[in-house]
């Protein structure tokens, strides 16, 4: 009999570990030190101690309308009709005459904060006083596409690692028997995969995609007859890659492969479990809107978001809907309302849950979206809005982020901004801090220079922080 060789025993031996849940798993790992091999997603030493150990971002696909959520605008309903002159419409210079359009829902105060949320988040308002809203954010770009990567990347032109790679990169995991970077989406957004990508730095910081269904996580389960059996081939294909590995001392790969086998072995009996919402109680379902049995909505990607949170996964992102059917109301704003009510309940939920369990205060919440929504259009009877990079809203809760406030404010008719600004680089600066990191010193050398997420701008926006 011809012995195989190592290829052949590793195409063999990995005893049903699919290529979709091990697509961030057995990427090459090339470490910045090539002549030394260490562990990837080893936890890391924080640069400074932190407010948060990890990280639930919620992405809201298309630009949802700031000015018909949480930035309300008196003077807008006021001058519903009204012509006014603006010098950037979608990105173009110049002089246009655009027409103003009122929201379409009414705002309301909320919690005892009073701060104001519309009619389209009702279940959101409910829990403002845990937001830290923020009325001021711009981004550098009036596309979807580019907008969405610099969300995620800081980068509005090139493919650079996304923020969950950046956190995984800056701090490890805590449990290596789950990705230490999970995307829960049932579609990618614009962009696709780069917005979870790890581009250069190593491929075990790339997010996870995890689809929403009856099988989440295809071909996780074992192919061998036993634990034992799968455990006894593992270690037969550990000893050959470290006979292979010993004349090869700059291999840094090979050793990143062997320890992603470990994880996924690992991923085997702990992620089904983790996705398994079967045993949480009726009360628990019923408050973020799922029925017995349910495995698909927003409602069950807030669920799992928490019992990841719970196991020590380090960056969860939760993306609503895909590149088509999102919140791009170019025609008519009535699509906003499905779009929030597949989302409000279930993010209400999950702050509510987070922090009746202890968990809020070292998990930080983040809600936003491309960009947002004209607050005008060149037809006076236009039922949509257009695309509006100058001014949006975001918020961030949990993690030692300042609840029940309002940051920064848009204009009388929220076109620009007009006080407190926090550009993209800003954000990600923030949300860098409160997980211990200094954005300016969380670096990856590639191709000669030192690249960072916030490029070679951003700043802690220190009125945020509790």
């Amino acid at each position: 009999m011809t012995q195989p060789t190592r290829r052949e025993f590793l195409a063999r031996a990995a005893g049903g570990f699919g290529s979709i849940a091990l697509s961030a798993l057995l990427a090459d790992e090339l470490s910045a030190n090539p002549t030394k091999i260490v562990d990837p997603l080893a936890p890391k030493v924080a640069h400074f101690p932190p407010k948060a150990k990890r990280v639930i971002f919620m992405f809201m696909t298309g630009g949802v309308s700031h000015v018909d959520s949480f930035d309300p605008k008196p003077h807008l309903f006021a001058d519903h009709g009204r012509t006014i002159a603006v010098d950037n419409f979608q990105g173009k210079l110049g002089e246009f005459a655009m027409f103003l359009k009122a929201p379409a829902w009414k705002f309301q105060p909320g919690g005892q904060c009073g701060t104001e949320v519309s009619d389209l988040f009702p279940h959101m308002r409910s829990v403002v006083d845990d937001l830290c809203v923020i009325r001021s954010m711009s981004t550098n770009h009036t596309n979807h596409y580019e907008s969405t990567l610099g969300m995620h990347c800081g980068s509005w032109t090139f493919a650079r690692p996304s923020i969950g790679a950046w956190t995984s990169y800056g701090l490890g995991t805590e449990n290596r028997n789950l990705p230490s970077f999970v995307v829960l989406a049932p579609h990618a957004p614009y962009a696709g995969g780069q917005t979870w990508g790890s581009d250069f730095l190593p491929g075990s910081h790339q997010g996870m995609q995890i689809v929403p269904g009856a099988n989440p996580i295809p071909d996780v389960n074992p192919l061998a007859g036993s634990a034992d059996l799968q455990r006894m081939e593992l270690d037969l294909l550990d000893r050959a890659n470290r006979r292979h590995v010993a004349d090869r001392a700059a291999d840094a790969a090979l050793e990143a492969r062997i320890r992603s086998f470990e994880t996924a072995f690992g991923m085997q009996s702990e992620a089904p479990e983790a996705l398994d919402i079967s045993r949480e109680t009726h009360a628990t379902l019923n408050m973020y809107g799922l029925a017995p049995g349910q495995n698909t909505g927003f409602g069950w990607q807030c669920l799992v978001a928490r019992r990841l949170a719970e196991r020590g996964v380090r960056f969860i992102e939760l993306i609503d809907v895909g590149s088509a059917n999102n919140w791009d109301a170019h025609g008519d704003m009535a699509t906003h309302a499905p779009l929030a009510a597949n989302v409000d309940r279930p993010i209400a939920a999950l702050v509510t849950d987070l922090k009746q369990r202890g968990l809020l205060d070292d998990t930080l919440l983040v809600w936003t979206t491309e960009f947002g929504r004209t607050p005008y259009n060149a037809a006076k009877d236009a039922k949509g809005r257009e695309h509006h990079h100058q001014v949006f809203s975001s918020w961030l809760a949990g993690g030692g982020i300042k609840p029940g406030i309002v940051h920064g404010a848009s204009d009388e008719h929220g076109i620009a901004v007009a006080e407190n600004r926090v550009h993209v680089h800003d954000f990600h600066a923030t949300i860098l801090h409160q997980l211990g990191l200094d954005h300016e010193r969380l670096t990856f050398r590639h191709n000669g220079r030192d690249y960072r997420l916030t490029d070679v701008e951003g700043q802690v926006v220190d009125s945020l922080l509790a």
